[in-house]
């Protein structure tokens, strides 16, 4: 849903502005892994935005504390923790709602698999490589169902169906008065 209004956005802005947008999305459903899913595919946009603020410095204060070849597992984490406290403070605002937290344990888990996953390819170094036709669907699965668990939820809770689309409808009752009054003009001239 994000991805198609992402789209629809950045459609507008290009025929109005002649703008090219950098795609948010690049086919997560082609993901081969949760590490793949968050890096290279989901909201690219926030990956852009994260990486040089939240994971890059935590990785250089880790590499001092442990070896440089595992500093990326707690940063990856870290950095997932710091997008989930957004994610929180974010639902605060659009719906007001008190924050539960599972929006937090919902980076926070998918922040500990992406770690997992780094830690078992470094262990690994290549040795065992599992087949797309395996992992493509598990990692869905796997960003679905806690998605549905920990991140609709509070989606839900907080309305924001609903205030979206009573903004909606109070835009377009804005969008026809004001276009009234702009034909009511023109026509008395």
């Amino acid at each position: 849903m994000l991805e198609i209004i992402l789209a629809i956005v950045a459609a507008m802005v290009r025929s109005f502005t002649s703008l090219e947008l950098e795609p948010h999305f690049n086919k997560p459903h082609l993901s081969t892994s949760a590490r793949d899913f968050w890096g290279k595919r989901w909201n690219l946009m926030v990956t852009s935005i994260l990486r040089p603020t939240v994971y890059e410095p935590s990785l250089r204060i880790f590499s001092t504390v442990i070896a440089r070849k595992w500093a990326p597992l707690p940063s990856a984490f870290v950095t997932f923790v710091v997008s989930g406290l957004m994610h929180e403070l974010i639902f605060y605002y659009l719906g007001r709602c008190i924050p539960t937290g599972e929006v937090s344990w919902f980076f926070a888990i998918h922040g500990l698999c992406v770690a997992s996953e780094i830690g078992l390819k470094k262990a690994l170094s290549g040795k065992c490589e599992v087949p797309w036709l395996f992992t493509g669907p598990l990692t869905l699965g796997f960003v679905l169902g806690t998605g549905i668990w920990l991140f609709i939820p509070q989606l839900s809770r907080c309305k924001v169906d609903v205030r979206a689309f009573e903004e909606y409808a109070q835009r377009g009752s804005l969008l026809k008065r004001s276009s009234e009054m702009i034909i009511g003009i023109l026509s008395g001239c």
